[in-house]
């Protein structure tokens, strides 16, 4: 079955969207810039999207697909339930060699971040998103560390994705060395590692600190 036009164009220009903020960053982007990445006019462009808000939360949408290609294509690869360390290594960029580099759209998702600021729909979006992110994560270590409770499990997810978005700033968008993609992988294995040597469960009725 032949897929509609608009199937076919929409895609071409949210890739095309993301390149030219990737150049240029949000501020810069425009709809003559976004046309030259592409074969289209500009009223073509705004023609699919008219509404600006619209095309940023459809990068978004895009952004979110390529980890999920990514990760798909790794965990069959893997073949394996404990799919923790994979996730890990894929985040801090360990699995390029395997032709599973992590995306290089750390410019776009700040400039998402920037957007968001202002847009309930592009702040619901990523915070979707990255809630997703946390609780995958969660997940994966209450499957590869059974003795830990699941509060420590979210706990050690969401500590990820502040560390692993935090790190992918001062790297990729403020050229700190990539050697710290090292420094910051290790500090993954040494917080869940203390999480299993000492959590006191907030929500264990025996523990003395609970309210």
């Amino acid at each position: 079955m032949v897929k509609p036009i608009s199937e076919l164009r929409r895609p071409e220009i949210v890739q095309a969207a993301i390149r030219t903020i990737g150049k240029n960053g949000l501020l810069m982007v425009s709809y003559d810039q976004i046309a030259r990445e592409t074969d289209m006019s500009r009223q073509l462009i705004r023609h699919y999207f008219p509404d600006t808000e619209v095309l940023m939360v459809a990068i978004c949408d895009a952004l979110a697909a390529s980890y999920r290609e990514c990760l798909m294509k790794g965990i069959i690869k893997a073949n394996t339930a404990k799919r923790l360390k994979l996730f890990l290594d894929f985040y801090f960029d360990f699995l390029a060699g395997e032709d599973l580099a992590k995306p290089a759209d750390d410019a776009v998702y700040d400039a998402m971040f920037a957007l968001a600021a202002g847009s309930e729909t592009v702040r619901k979006n990523l915070h979707d998103q990255y809630n997703l992110l946390h609780h995958t994560i969660a997940h994966e270590v209450q499957i590869s560390n059974p003795e830990l409770p699941q509060s420590a499990c979210r706990e050690i997810g969401y500590l990820f994705v502040v560390i692993m978005y935090g790190h992918w700033k001062m790297v990729a968008t403020l050229g700190f060395s990539r050697a710290y993609n090292r420094v910051s992988r290790e500090a993954i294995d040494r917080l869940i590692e203390s999480y299993i040597a000492h959590y006191d469960d907030p929500d264990d009725p025996e523990n003395p600190d609970d309210g």
